[in-house]
């Protein structure tokens, strides 16, 4: 039987050996476009690139080469494992009890009653347990004692009543002669007090 001679090899031995060469040639060959295409799915996210890197090793291992210079650095595992590390430390730092002040827009914590840059008053302490409470809360949550009614709106309330006093007492000044006039301004001013 006569054996089909690679490059024109009489010798049956170098035949077979020829011959074996050449099959791990076409088999390391298909082996390189696979890892290529496997490679590129783990690294590339559009699926056209990955379609590319897979052609590009087609031609005999220099495509390989070239589709290694060029390949992503990080697995696409590895960017989505790292961007939900980082937004789980980003909600880690919200829960902390950090804050801006909201007039320097310095960094405080939610326990400070003024704000260390700008001296600003941030919160009111509790007149019971002297933990700092927001100024517009009627109870203290901590130990349950009724604020002062000293919120900002109640403030508000009490200038704008003042004013209306003083503009009634001026009204009634107009109409009142000098003495009763000082008796009028002095009665107002005790029931502001």
């Amino acid at each position: 039987m006569d054996q089909l001679a690679v490059f024109g090899i009489k010798n049956s031995n170098l035949n077979t050996a020829a011959s074996v060469a050449l099959l791990v040639i076409a088999v390391l060959y298909l082996a390189l476009i696979f890892w290529t295409f496997a490679d590129a799915r783990r690294r590339i996210d559009d699926p056209l690139l990955v379609a590319c890197a897979t052609l590009v090793s087609f031609f005999p291992f220099i495509g390989t080469i070239v589709y290694l210079i060029v390949r992503p650095p990080e697995f696409l595992d590895d960017v989505r494992l790292r961007e939900l590390e980082m937004t789980a430390a980003e909600a880690r730092l919200a829960r902390l009890d950090y804050q801006l002040c909201p007039h320097c827009d310095y960094e405080i914590r939610a326990d400070y009653l003024r704000c260390p840059s700008c001296m600003r008053k941030l919160k009111e302490p509790c007149y019971s347990c002297a933990k700092p409470i927001d100024p517009a809360w009627r109870i203290c949550p901590f130990c349950e004692a009724e604020t002062t009614q000293a919120s900002a709106t109640s403030s508000t309330r009490r200038r704008r009543r003042q004013t209306g006093e003083q503009s009634t007492v001026s009204a009634e000044a107009a109409q009142l002669s000098e003495p009763e006039l000082s008796e009028t301004t002095t009665t107002s001013s005790r029931r502001r007090r």
